[in-house]
């Protein structure tokens, strides 16, 4: 039997990026440093923020991440 990975490969972005098994849309923000309001899509669905914490992500998922910037 092979043992289970320990980590999932996920497009963030356009860019290869590995995250933990089991890692969710806000434990990824988390990973990246990315603080404040973010807009997240996986697989060209839109995630609602107050669904972070609940979306598991999976090997070979696709995300668009936007982390939006104040200022003037």
């Amino acid at each position: 039997m092979a043992p289970s990975p320990v980590s999932i490969e996920l497009i963030v972005n356009g860019e290869r990026t590995a995250a933990p098994v089991g890692t969710t849309v806000c434990g990824l923000l988390a990973q990246l440093g990315l603080n404040g309001p973010v807009a997240a899509e996986v697989n060209g669905v839109i995630v609602v923020r107050t669904k972070h914490a609940e979306c598991m992500l999976n090997d070979g998922d696709v995300l668009e991440l936007v982390h939006f910037v104040g200022g003037g």
